[in-house]
């Protein structure tokens, strides 16, 4: 071994001059931790290098990292073995790793291949069997005598093989031997009726040189199985590409029975496949390549499929492996990738392109052409002939996802085993032409008068043939100072009022300018249509009654209704409104007022002692409401001053005879103007302070005045204290009038004004006197 590092060291010198990849590498299973399996030499000047190990195939930890160092200007990278390496030609014999370099944006991989060789001069004991554990064997009791249980496998030629434990009866009903193929065999005499028994058999391995191993097997005698182990599948041939990469699954075995195992009776040792235990599934361990190994064309296996906890039920399956060359390189052609650009107008027929292609495995074969639509699929726009690419119909991209991107590929096959395809990706560009004008269809909308600002009248709905639809801008030519159009979504708009009295109709043209349609920004199309917009009427003018306010005296008959008055309402603005709508809303607290149409009336029904005696004054607020089509419906109200007198007719009865003597007379009409005055609040505060005062002064001067009488007169006579007393009083009812001057506007009538007048005529029963009469004092004048 230590002549053997000097050569690998000269080795690794000489591949450290190679800068491509694959490497090679052959190393004897000798060979332990630490070895150097190749060196690399890299040149990266501008960035810190790095060399990786991506992964081992079949997986192992038998290799380190790769070491990177910087020697004289250059990178040198080792691959050594890892401190676990232990390397067995007949259990492994190549390994697959996949290494990367990587300096600044170059990066580099390539797989390392290491084939492990068998060391003629190292022999040792191999398998299970050589190490501390030992190997644990499971045998039925029906096992036939002498067959065999465990084949150990030979270290080399001529290697002895014995026995060295006891087996001594009654335990051991007979010895185990074994032969120099190392079979171990069942005893002669068998071991039915040895169930659940456990045999520990030490055996000795010796060869020449004087050299020896030595092993422990555990033999464990199980009862007979009472279930049948079989394949679910029959014999069959497989066949393979020589090209499959080792681990690559060949095929897979499934046996019937409980908790399977699986493992390859023949041959064995098997150099190029593998059986998963637990899974069946047959792999490749080592490259199928015929060229440098023509053995591996056909290999017959004989698998073995066995219950884990009871191997002697088991059942064998034997299959073919074929392992078939592969056709390596596809077609080549130019171009190898077509990018055009072309307009939606172009002609059917046109020539895109014409393909060349050529097989290297095969100069001048003929190859086959086929055309893949990717998208959109299944289109049929573009078409192939032989080998020329042509428009095959309208490209027409006024439809949604009709064209704009062919996206498509050439499939050129050869006729090699296995078939070989290359395929060329094509790209082609339609590009849109502007070719029709938008349009859109005249419209009516309908708006109230009173619609506020921005309102949204309706939308205008351009159409355009070319694609995309809505790429369309609306405008007004000219503006309008009313009306806007949105210029993206058509939608008209209000800016200004609008007055039904003075334009019922508004005529708007709307101008519609495409855009995008067109490879040339530039290229545009435009058309227009016409608006029309109705204003609809709205009651937006409340009546005005004329006079707004009267006032009115009348006199009442008994139990007959009359006319007070009409009133008179209209709407200026609009004065085609007639008709309207009359209620008394306020100040009817004894109804007997209603309205017929626009006449106010008085019903004045009441008999008996309810009748009333007194004046009486009503404030009448009646609302005059439009009552036509036209909504809201506005009012007013119109205020109505009714100061009512009854008429009145008395009767006098004479208490003395118990008689009553009526006399009915003709009622005289007395007609009583009053003038109404309503003065501001303020002037009323005003007035009763100053009232207040003069009432304080009169007060104290008459006081003085008193006083001073009394110094002077000391029996004073009674018609003086009569006149001083009737100064008093005059004066004090003068003070009160005047108080009650800025109530005039209350429903009863002063008391200084009535008792003026006399309202009524009667006759004294007694003297047969007549009189004048005031129904509200009671005063009398004597005719």
């Amino acid at each position: 071994m230590v002549l053997l590092r000097p050569l690998v060291l000269l080795l690794a010198l000489v591949v450290s001059d190679l800068h491509c990849l694959p490497w090679f590498v052959n190393v004897s299973e000798s060979q332990g931790p630490g070895t150097i399996l190749q060196s690399f030499s890299f040149n990266c000047s501008s960035h810190t290098p790095t060399l990786e190990l991506l992964h081992v195939q079949p997986p192992t930890t038998f290799f380190n990292p790769p070491s990177l160092t910087r020697w004289q200007g250059i990178y040198v990278g080792k691959m050594t073995l890892s401190s676990s390496a232990r390397l067995d030609a007949l259990t492994v014999n190549h390994y697959e790793l996949q290494l990367r370099f990587t300096c600044g944006n170059h990066v580099m991989e390539g797989p390392l291949s290491v084939d492990v060789q068998r060391d003629p001069g190292r022999i040792q004991c191999a398998g299970r069997f050589a190490s501390p554990a030992g190997e644990i064997i499971q045998v039925p009791e029906t096992v036939t005598p002498g067959t065999r249980l465990y084949t150990l496998l030979l270290p080399g030629q001529g290697a002895q093989m014995s026995i060295t434990s006891a087996q001594d009866p009654p335990y051991f009903p007979g010895p185990f031997s074994i032969n120099g193929q190392g079979w171990l065999q069942a005893p002669s005499q068998g071991l039915k009726g040895q169930a659940q028994k456990v045999f520990q058999l030490q055996i000795l391995v010796t060869f020449g040189q004087g050299q020896s191993c030595c092993g422990m097997l555990t033999v464990k005698v199980l009862p007979a199985p009472s279930s049948q182990v079989s394949f679910l599948q029959q014999a069959q041939n497989i066949t393979i590409p020589e090209n499959l990469v080792p681990g690559s699954k060949v095929v897979q075995v499934q046996a019937r029975g409980f908790n399977m195992r699986y493992e390859i009776l023949s041959p064995v040792p098997c150099r190029l496949f593998s059986i998963g235990r637990v899974d069946g599934v047959v792999r490749t361990t080592s490259p199928l390549e015929l060229a440098q190994a023509p053995d591996a064309a056909v290999t017959r296996l004989r698998v073995k499929a066995f219950e884990r906890l009871r191997p002697w039920a088991s059942a064998e399956l034997d299959f073919r492996v074929d392992v078939q060359s592969v056709n390596r390189w596809p077609p080549r052609c130019t171009p190898a990738l077509l990018v055009t650009q072309i307009p939606e107008t172009t002609p059917v027929g046109t020539v895109l392109n014409t393909f060349t292609c050529t097989d290297p495995d095969s100069p001048g074969s003929t190859l086959d052409y086929q055309l893949l639509f990717h998208s959109p699929a299944g289109a049929a726009s573009l078409c192939l002939q032989d080998r020329v690419l042509e428009v095959n119909a309208t490209l027409d991209c006024d439809t949604p996802g009709a064209c704009f991107h062919h996206a498509a590929s050439i499939l050129v096959l050869d006729s090699g085993q296995p078939l070989m395809t290359t395929e060329v990706p094509v790209l082609v560009m339609v590009t849109p032409v502007n070719e029709f004008s938008p349009a859109c269809v005249p419209r009516t909308f309908r708006v109230r008068e009173d619609a506020g600002p921005h309102a949204l009248l309706g939308s205008v709905v351009g159409k355009d043939m070319d694609y995309p639809h809505d790429s369309i801008e609306y405008s007004t030519p000219g503006g309008s100072a009313t009306f806007a159009v949105d210029r993206l979504s058509g939608e008209v708009r209000l800016l200004g009022p609008l007055d039904y009295e003075l334009q019922k109709l508004h005529r708007l043209t709307v101008l519609l300018t495409d855009h995008s349609q067109d490879q040339d920004p530039t290229c545009h199309r435009s058309g227009s249509c016409t608006i029309t917009i109705e204003v609809e009427d709205v009651n937006d003018h409340a009546p005005e009654c004329e006079p707004p306010f009267q006032e009115l005296t009348i006199h009442t008959h008994l139990g007959r209704s009359m006319e007070v008055t009409r009133v008179s309402c209209q709407v200026p603005q609009e004065p085609q409104r007639l008709a309207f709508s009359y209620s008394i809303v306020g100040g009817n607290s004894r109804s007997q007022f209603s309205l017929q149409g626009a006449v106010l009336v008085h019903n004045d029904l009441m008999l008996g002692p309810s009748w009333p005696e007194q004046p009486h004054t009503y404030e009448l607020l009646i609302r005059v409401a439009d009552a036509g089509p036209s909504t809201p419906h506005l009012s007013t109200t119109a205020t109505v001053i009714v100061h009512l007198v009854p008429w009145r007719a008395s009767t006098v009865a004479t208490s003395a005879h118990r008689a009553t003597v009526t006399s009915m007379m003709t009622p005289l009409l007395v007609t009583d103007t009053e003038a109404f005055w309503q003065p501001e609040p303020w002037f009323v505060v005003v007035l009763t302070v100053t009232s207040a005062l003069l009432l304080l002064a009169l007060g104290w001067l008459l006081s003085r005045l008193l006083r001073g009488l009394a110094q002077v007169l000391q029996a004073p006579s009674k018609s003086t204290q009569a006149l001083l007393l009737n100064s008093i009083q005059g004066t004090e009812g003068s003070v009160e009038r005047f108080m009650e001057a800025p109530r005039m506007e209350t429903p009863q009538a002063p008391s200084s004004v009535m008792s003026l007048h006399f309202d009524g005529r009667a006759q004294d029963p007694r003297t047969g006197r007549d009189y004048l009469f005031n129904t509200h004092t009671g005063a009398r004048r004597w005719l």
